[in-house]
């Protein structure tokens, strides 16, 4: 049972009406989209095919060009005024049964004149319309696909466009989820390697510079560099000695000491 029915008048614009068609056979599989002279196998009696198929539709795209209204029949007269037109006829069978019907107005074709429809097809003219211009094809098929998707649910279920999108999407949160998972591990083997290793500066909670077994002349603060892992901040003085503590900087602090002793 075709979900879309792909109406158009022949004279007035079947390319845009065959493009329309293959792209939403394309997006929704082909058997969900019919179209007249793709549909019908040969030998099947059209007129009952195509009653058929208006019947079962959801919905009906009415494709109307600048030409829709002036093609004429066999008789000399407008195709439109003749109640056995095809195109017509489509048209008024979906109105009478509640189908959703979409006229698509093509290229330079206007709202269309209530005054050169029949009565029956009044309606018509008050309807919501999609535009489709050749030279926006990509987006305006884009448009009508996205338009019936949102509007016939058991058309968006085969939209392969749509699924495709959604694939695009969990990709991406996929690929950003994996990534910020990466630079956190990163961050983290960073800091444990600081730690373990040597120096390595600290913000947030902790404050200053963190020192593990340093191996050669160290000096964290102001002054002079001795040849000894010496810690000197803000305040004077040594804080903090490792390592071995004979050198320059130990003989340096018991002279200090002992003038300070020699002074009391």
């Amino acid at each position: 049972m075709p979900d879309i029915f792909v109406n158009y008048r022949t004279g007035d614009e079947e390319s845009a009406a065959t493009m329309i068609a293959r792209e939403l056979a394309r997006r929704f599989d082909n058997e969900r989209i019919f179209f007249a002279s793709n549909s019908i196998d040969p030998g099947r009696r059209f007129p009952v095919e195509l009653v058929r198929a208006v019947e079962e539709c959801e919905a009906l795209l009415a494709v109307i060009g600048p030409r829709w209204a002036e093609v004429r029949g066999a008789d000399g007269r407008p195709a439109l005024e003749a109640e056995q037109d095809w195109t017509r006829r489509e048209i008024q069978t979906a109105l009478d049964r509640g189908v959703l019907v979409i006229p698509v107005l093509v290229g330079k074709a206007t709202r269309i004149d209530r005054t050169v429809l029949p009565d029956d097809l009044l309606e018509l003219a008050d309807l919501q319309y999609r535009r489709f211009d050749h030279r926006n094809a990509e987006s305006d098929l884009t448009t009508l696909g996205d338009t019936l998707a949102r509007l016939l649910p058991e058309l968006s279920k085969a939209d392969r466009d749509g699924r495709a999108a959604r694939e695009r999407t969990e990709a991406k949160s996929r690929e950003k989820s994996a990534r910020d998972t990466r630079h956190i591990r990163m961050r983290t083997r960073d800091v444990e390697q600081r730690v373990r290793g040597g120096i390595g500066n600290f913000n947030g909670d902790l404050s200053g510079t963190f020192v593990n077994e340093p191996q050669g002349p160290v000096n964290t603060g102001r002054g002079h560099q001795y040849n000894a892992p010496h810690f000197e901040g803000d305040n004077t003085g040594v804080q903090f000695t490792a390592g071995d503590n004979s050198g320059t900087v130990h003989q340096r602090f018991e002279r200090e000491r002992r003038r300070s002793d020699d002074g009391r």
